[in-house]
């Protein structure tokens, strides 16, 4: 084809997190340079600039945690902290130039799809129309906050975890903590030995794996720097151990299970003396059904003398602090959420509608699902990264997000080509692959009984069911078949006035 031909759209990336400076990227390295990043907060960096708590840190080992052409050989510690990990996507971002890019403090609110191209209307009013929205508007970041009586009664301090105060010093104060997932593990492993009481408020114990974070020294950083290909070797280790451990284990390999549950369980019983605490941090579900916690320092901090663990459920929050099903009232002076997020807004509450008027929330009243995660019929040339069933179990999102990032440009490309005339997946297409999701799911330890945040409204896990190497292969090509070739004819909705006639 000749190249003149060609065309160039204009693309609009919603969020500047980790996803969203990685598509600023390959979007002009594959030659389109209309790119409009909105970010709705004054700064780039997702999850890392929304969380700041005491003890944040990635789960995932921090070279394996890093963009594939840019490794960072200054990462002080094997499971990175928030700040560091804050830092290298800034300096990522202005390296290639991303930061001046991004119009920050301006969220959507509108995005409608109307005559092939997607109109935008923004929080200060702004209005943009583009041929392309790709949203990287990540899957933490709506907070959800307890339903429990009272909550707005209390007198003390409380905050939710991804809004942490920290005018607030916690030393010598009684503090409590409704929540034992990853998150809560990191913070009271930080701060069990400043406060001045800490009482733990558990509702689902969680299975612990430990695995000691290491510090990097000055010579380990220095033996990296300038070295792309020793950073990708290492980063490849670690992404090979996670695939044939924790991710194996996850989806049906029996042995990787059995290797990881054996070594968790014996970390809880080697780890808490106690066999009376213990049998209370002991889940009752198999290992990997909830996201599994790495931490070699929480049964450390449940074991201190001013850490006590409550098992009985909350009844009510008082003004003094929270009260237990029996009447015992615990007093506190600061109450922490660590009640996790609403992961199936995805870029809710944006008002959404597609072609034919279709709204996001009608698309999904009976089933949030999607085309590889990617594509949802009747929202042409919009692409949801990090979408449902995206492998997101104990694996590092930055690779997950390079897969879906080729995957998408390849699909942009034949748009650009005229071979489809817009990017949107068949109906039948997103229901064949997601019976594909069903199918294996059933081997997985995710159906395992336990209740989690992997699991949507009917209780099925949107998580991706087969191995790692699978998911990379299967978005290898797009498979045109499974997309409409020429865009289905558009029904322009009614004006008010046009009905009233």
């Amino acid at each position: 084809m000749d190249n003149k031909a060609i065309k160039n759209p204009s693309v609009a990336v919603i969020g500047a997190g980790m996803t969203g400076i990685l598509l600023a990227i390959k979007l002009r390295e594959a030659g389109i340079n209309d790119i409009t990043i909105l970010e709705k907060a004054d700064k780039l960096g997702g999850t890392w600039r929304e969380n700041t708590y005491p003890g944040l840190a990635c789960d995932v080992p921090a070279h394996m945690y890093t963009y594939s052409f840019q490794g960072n050989p200054e990462w002080e510690h094997r499971f990175a902290h928030g700040d560091e990990i804050q830092a290298y996507f800034e300096k990522v971002a202005g390296d290639y130039n991303v930061t001046e890019q991004i119009r920050f403090n301006e969220a959507v609110d509108e995005s409608h799809y109307q005559d092939r191209q997607w109109h935008l209307v923004t929080s200060k009013g702004n209005k943009l129309v583009v041929d392309f929205v790709i949203a990287a508007t990540g899957i933490l970041h709506h907070p959800a906050y307890p339903d429990i009586d009272g909550i707005d009664s209390f007198k003390g301090d409380m905050w939710h975890t991804a809004r942490w105060n920290h005018d607030v010093d916690l030393a010598g104060k009684r503090v409590g903590i409704i929540g034992t997932g990853s998150t809560a593990a990191q913070i009271i492993s930080e701060i069990s030995d400043k406060v001045g009481q800490l009482t733990v408020f558990q509702r689902t114990p969680q299975w612990i794996f430990s695995i000691p974070d290491k510090e990097y020294t000055e010579d380990d950083k220095t033996r990296l720097r300038g070295n792309q290909k020793l950073m990708s070797k290492l980063s490849a280790r670690y992404a090979f151990v996670m695939r044939n451990t924790f991710t194996a284990a996850v989806t049906g390999n029996k042995l990787a299970h059995g290797i990881v549950s054996w070594m968790t369980k014996r970390n809880l019983r080697k780890s808490v003396r106690d066999p009376e605490l213990r049998a209370k941090l002991t889940p009752d579900y198999k290992v990997g059904c909830k996201r599994l916690i790495f931490s070699s320092t929480f049964y450390d901090a449940m074991q201190r003398d001013n850490v006590y663990l409550e098992t009985t459920g909350i009844d009510r929050i008082s003004e003094n602090g929270v009260v237990v099903q029996g009447g015992e009232e615990h007093e506190l002076d600061v109450l922490i959420l660590a009640t996790g997020f609403k992961p199936f807004n995805f870029m809710r509450p944006m008002d959404l509608t597609g072609r034919d008027g279709l709204s996001i929330d009608e698309a999904w009243s009976k089933k949030i699902q999607a085309y590889r995660s990617l594509c949802i019929p009747g929202f042409p040339n919009f692409f949801l990264m990090l979408g449902p069933n995206a492998p997101i179990g104990n694996y590092s999102v930055i690779a997950m997000s390079e897969v879906q990032t080729q995957y998408l440009l390849k699909l942009i490309d034949h748009w650009r080509q005229g071979t489809l005339e817009t990017v949107e997946a068949t109906e039948e297409a997103k229901v064949r692959y997601n019976e594909h999701i069903k199918a294996g799911m059933g081997k997985t330890v995710w159906v395992g009984g336990c209740q989690s945040w992997y699991l949507d409204a009917d209780g099925d896990p949107a998580l991706w069911p087969y191995s790692w190497d699978q998911w990379v292969k299967e978005l290898e090509e797009p498979d045109l078949d499974d997309f409409h070739r020429r865009a289905p004819a558009e029904v322009v909705p009614l004006q008010p006035a046009e009905k009233a006639a």
